[in-house]
Parts: C-alpha cells; structure tokens; sequence
C-alpha cells in the first residue's frame, strides 16, 4: 500500500479495523443472497440432476476439508500469541514467519477463504460465487491491510524485511522455513473444533434446505435418504461438544507454550 495517499491508507485501516471487529459475523451480509441462489441457483444447477448436485456437493465439501486442513497445519505449529481467534483487539506480541507464515502472511485467511469457497461451490451457482468472491476480496483485503499496519508498527524493520518476501493471500515463491515448534496435535483439537462444527453445520443446513425447502420433501424422509449429510453434521457437533468440554474443564489440550 506504500504507493497509496496517506488518506486513502488511514480509510482502508479503518474500514479493515471495523471489519476485523466484526469478522465473525460478517458472513451473515450474504445470507440473503444464499436463500436467493437455493430458490434461483442457474446455471450450473439448474441444468444438473439431483444425483450430479450430489457429486458437486461431495467436491464443495472437499474443497472445504483442505481449508480445515490448511487450518490445522497452520495452528500445529504456531507459538502462544499468534493466531489468535479474538476479535476484540488486534494482538501481535509474537511474530511468526515459519511454518506456513513463510509462504504467506495470512495463511489463516487463506485457508477460510478456501471453506467458504467450498460451500459456495456446493450452492451450485455461478452467480453466487462471483457474488461471493468479489464481496469476500474486497473485505479480506481491508482486513489484511489493517493488521499488516497493525503488525508493522509493532515490529518495524522486522515485518519489513518479512513482508518484502512473503506475499500476503496466494504463495508465489516457496520458500519454506521449517516451524520452530514440533507439530502438536492437541493444539489442532483445542483450537479447530469450531471451525469443524460451523462449516459440517454449514453444508448440512445447505442440504437440508435444498431437500425440503425446494424440493419439497419431508425433513425426516430427507434425513432417512442422506445419512452421508447426518452423519457429517453429528459429527462435527460431537467434535465440538467433547473438545468444548475438555478444553474448559481439564488441561489435557493444554500445550505449554502454544
């Protein structure tokens, strides 16, 4: 953003700080647009049978298991106060440039970015998805812009000599550095059970909606036909009431240090 005016930097932190704010719910501005696309999805749904959508299903949903993926490989590694989850302040106390940090700044957003695209292909509209991209590139990159300024004034010519080889959103050049931390799977499960609920949640909503909403059939002669979709659901609702549970009332997730 260097070759910006100083006013149009100042408004694109601001907007990025007040989108950081309210990150976590921000999904829901397309939430009207996601009732439109189950009623009027185009093309290609409308030119798909149900067993295809199926298929499409299938492959939006693994698009979305990379992302969690992606996240988990991500967080494994991570050392205490980076990647925090909070929305409430901007927080920069450690500053990582291993692991996945060495590919891109903002590995976190990128592995969302690729759950949410994997639902929206599940829609099976094409008009979502641009609706989609372009509503998620424009708000990723004020959120990103702010916390790379953030994260500059923090740590100076530290994040600058980070930043002039670690591209922010899409790696270009793979230059990997090992992380300092071994991989810990307990941090993967203290930290990843909500974002393995919302988005099992998320495609089961889809498919409940689409079976009984437009096409009329009865939820539980729907449930009874999808056991693939139950069954996912529960588990990503089992997942999140166990590791809850665990993570609040005994320190078998806890990880010194991370």
């Amino acid at each position: 953003m260097k070759h910006l005016e100083p006013g149009v930097i100042g408004s694109i932190e601001r907007q990025g700080r007040w989108l950081f704010h309210r990150r976590s719910v921000i999904g829901t501005v397309l939430l009207p647009f996601f009732a439109l696309a189950l009623w009027q999805p185009g093309f290609p749904a409308a030119n798909l049978s149900s067993g295809d959508m199926q298929i499409l299903s299938v492959a939006g949903l693994l698009v979305s298991l990379l992302g969690l993926m992606l996240r988990g490989f991500t967080v494994a590694t991570v050392p205490e106060h980076t990647s925090r989850r909070s929305t409430r302040q901007l927080s920069a106390q450690t500053l990582n440039t291993r692991g996945m940090y060495s590919l891109v700044r903002h590995p976190l957003y990128l592995a969302n970015w690729l759950v949410a695209s994997g639902f929206a292909i599940a829609v099976g509209s094409l008009w979502f998805m641009v609706v989609f991209q372009l509503a998620h590139a424009l708000y990723i990159e004020r959120i990103m812009a702010c916390e790379d300024r953030f994260v500059a004034r923090t740590h100076g010519e530290e994040w600058e000599q980070w930043a002039s080889r670690t591209p922010a959103f899409l790696p270009r050049h793979l230059r990997w550095m090992p992380p300092a931390l071994g991989w810990s799977v307990r941090t993967i499960l203290r930290r990843e059970y909500n974002s393995v609920c919302l988005a099992t949640s998320a495609f089961f909503v889809l498919q409940l909606g689409r079976g009984t909403l437009v096409e009329g059939q009865p939820a539980l002669g729907w449930i009874r036909q999808h056991p693939l979709w139950v069954g996912i659901f529960a588990a990503g609702l089992l997942c999140l009431l166990i590791l809850r549970t665990l993570k609040r009332h005994t320190r078998l997730l806890h990880v010194p240090g991370r």
